[in-house]
Formats: structure tokens, sequence, C-alpha cells
């Protein structure tokens, strides 16, 4: 018998060629499929097999009924694989549109490109289904806005994933926090650091045959396929994109607000710019920005070309007290220390055992368990750990960060609901422009 991962090598090299002939029907007559919620998975990259694996994690109570991606190679690899690790074939679509007007399935699951997020989602909730997407859940403030009043409208379960606020050591953390450990909390910062290598200059080239460049692009305004922007660098293009704060500064943002018991800032300032290459990449690589409530604040440190780890971890955040400070992992979501104002580590909590963050396949353990919390709240009602409301919440305020970037200057942040004050050109990037025909509404 092979591994997993000698499958997944051996999958890989002739996954082109594959057909895949599973339909809604066979997979509807698997024993016990009506005992579990049916899921269906849109985007079938990086985090699209963590949600594969964290639905298998889950698989007494729910299980995956369909699979979605524009591009045929990628869904084909994923599909056999899928198949392998599930001991059956879900059914296989390239259109979203054809998957939500299955009445059998119950959720769907989002890992696409960042444009998608929203558009998806509403779509999705408009269906009747309930919504697991990807951080950030949206590409502009407007979206975002959009999606919590669509979420509010259609009654659905939507749970965004900032996964770590499902993972045990965290929630014990931030509850030591709120309850004293380190006196008044005031002050909480997190940071990313990467080496990503440069993206080079594109260049327009045919459309691969098989990527559905028109659905792929969807509400965004269509530009020229390139050779550099599909499957992985749109991340790095305003028009698809939104760069590294809302890519990996969601996490810790969202876990260091959650710590200070805050929501929207006051003020916003963003420094930061392009400084390791010359290419097409079109947002920074080096971002330092804060958010500031007054009598509290929180900032963010983002370098997607310089791996320099703080305190031994990639990605983290540290909160500050009156009396000592809490070290949160990051890139992991399994552990926490306690220090006390000299900073001498006074106390240190680790669980060994948890699946690493960034283990492509095997998911990681507070996905897994931020899955088992979306799924509980559809059978049994319980409460979402990190609901659309509070999820948009840390994605607008990195929203304003990269518009501050943007127009190089502090901005007045209405505490209320996030918009912009008194800075009419600043507010025209609250939302984007899009192609004919696909913008979302409710």
């Amino acid at each position: 018998m092979i591994s997993r991962r000698e499958f997944l090598d051996i999958f890989a090299a002739g996954a082109a060629g594959l057909a895949i002939g599973s339909t809604a029907r066979s997979y509807g007559q698997i024993l016990g499929s009506n005992d579990r919620l049916n899921f269906a998975i849109m985007g079938l990259r990086w985090r699209g097999y963590a949600h594969l694996s964290a639905l298998m994690a889950n698989k007494d109570t729910a299980r995956v009924s369909h699979i979605c991606d524009v591009d045929g190679k990628i869904r084909a690899k994923f599909a056999g694989i899928a198949e392998h690790e599930l001991g059956y074939a879900p059914a296989s679509d390239k259109d979203f549109r054809q998957v939500l007007q299955q009445n059998d399935v119950d959720a769907i699951t989002i890992a696409t490109p960042d444009h998608w997020h929203a558009p998806l989602a509403i779509a999705a909730l408009q269906a009747g289904k309930h919504v697991y997407v990807e951080k950030p859940c949206s590409h502009n403030p407007a979206e975002g806005a959009l999606l919590v009043q669509a979420q509010r409208k259609y009654q659905k379960h939507v749970q965004q994933g900032t996964q770590q606020r499902s993972c045990q050591l965290t929630i014990e953390a931030v509850d030591k926090i709120h309850n004293g450990l380190i006196g008044r909390a005031y002050f909480a910062k997190g940071w990313y650091g990467n080496v990503r290598k440069s993206i080079g200059t594109g260049k327009e080239a045919p459309v691969p045959p098989e990527l559905d460049w028109d659905l792929w692009q969807g509400p965004a305004p269509r530009r020229p396929y390139k050779d550099n922007i599909h499957p992985y660098n749109w991340h790095w293009f305003k028009r698809w994109g939104t760069g590294e704060a809302l890519n990996n500064g969601t996490h810790s943002i969202d876990l260091c607000r959650w710590a200070l018991g805050v929501d929207y800032p006051n003020r916003v300032t963003s420094l930061g710019g392009r400084f390791q290459f010359k290419d097409d990449w079109e947002f920074y690589d080096t971002l330092v920005t804060s958010f500031d409530y007054g009598d509290k604040m929180i900032s963010w440190e983002g370098k997607s070309c310089n791996g320099m780890k703080y305190y031994g971890h990639d990605s983290g955040l540290i909160v500050m007290g009156t009396t000592g400070s809490v070290f949160i992992y990051g890139d992991g979501g399994a552990g926490y220390e306690v220090y006390d104002l000299k900073g001498d580590k006074t106390n240190e909590f680790k669980e060994d055992s948890a699946i690493p963050f960034y283990d492509k396949f095997d998911g990681d353990s507070p996905t897994n368990a931020h899955f088992a919390n979306f799924i509980a709240a559809i059978r049994k009602g319980e409460k979402l750990h990190a609901p659309i409301e509070q999820g948009n919440i840390v994605v607008t305020m990195l929203q304003l960060s990269n518009i501050a970037w943007e127009m190089n200057r502090e901005l007045q942040v209405d505490p209320q609901g996030g918009k912009i004050q008194n800075d009419p050109e600043a507010m025209k990037r609250w939302a984007r422009d899009y192609e004919k025909g696909w913008a979302p509404h409710l």
C-alpha cells in the first residue's frame, strides 16, 4: 500500500488527463448520507485541500458532495485525490452556478481568489446555502458590508476562515487576558514574515486550454491573460488580490482586537513599499500599519520578502498589559507564553501534538476545529467562533490599511461602522468597479 504522500506525488504527474465521471446522484447513494451535511468545496488549491482535510476530520457529520474550480487541471488533480482519500467521488464542476442549483448541497466552502469571496458567498446565501469563506471575506469594504447584510437577510450561517479562533489554547489565552492575567491589556502587536520571490514581468499569453479565464475573472473588470497571474500571484494584483495585510495579517490582527476587546479604530496609519524587487507586484512587500483606539492600540508588521522570525516564529502576536505580556503563537495556533513586566517568561502552554498550520494536505488542527464549530452551528445551533459580522471588522480594518498606504496619509475612521471620515478622495476606494452584469447585490 502506498502512503498518502507517495500517492500525492504519483497522482500529480498524471492528473491532467483524469476523466471525472461521478454524479451527485451516485454520491447520494452512499450509506448514511442523510445523517450528514453535504458540502461543496469551491477553489481547489492550497486552502481547498485544508477544507477537504477538515471535512474528512468531521466525517461523522459532514461529507463532500461537490467540488468546483475553473481550472480543469487543478480540478482533475483534486478530484482524484479526494476520491482516493474519501473512498468515493464527489461530483465535479467548473461553474459554481451549477453547484448552487443543487438542492442536496447544504453548505459551500470558498477558497477561491479574493475577488470572488464576497460575490460567491452572497450568491450562495441567495441559493439557501450556509457558507464557510476563507479570509479575507471580501475584496473591498463595500462588499464586506453587503455580505453582512446578506447574512442577516437570508439567515444562513457564515463563518470566516480565521481558524485560530477555534484553537483551544488561543481561546484559553484570550480568556485569561480578559480576566486580568496581564492587568489591563492596552497594546497588541502582530507580525508575519516570508521569503517570497519576485513574480517578474508578465507577458500576454494564450489562455491555457484548461482554464476558463472569463469565469476566473468573474466580477473583476476584464484584463488580458498574462503568464504571471494564475494560479497564485493574483494575490499581488489589486484587481484580484488584497496584499499581504489581508492574506496573512488578517489572522493576527483578528486575534489582537479579540484580545483587546475592540472593534473599529478611530485612526489608521500605514507605511510601506515594494523594496525587495522591481516587478509586477502592485502592493508593498513590507508594511507597518497601526490602529488607534484612544486608550488602546494595535500594530501589524508584514514582511513578504524577509523571513526574520520574532520570538522564533514566522507569525504571531504579543499582547501587552499593565502587569505583563502574553505571546500567542501564530503559525499553528498551538500555544502561548506569559511574560512579566521585565520581559521574563513566567509560564508556557503548548499543544505538541497539533498539526502544523502550513501542512498543505493534512490540514491543521485549528481548521479542523473551526469546521467542527461551523457544522455544529448548522446542525445544533452552536455559536459560531468567527461569524461574518465579526470577521468583516478585521477585514475592513486591513482594507483601510491598504487605503491609507495608497493615499499616503492617516485616515480618520467612524468607530461605529468603519467608514472613512472627512476624506472623500480616500472614501472613493471603499468600493470597486465591476464587470458589467457581475456586481453582487441583494
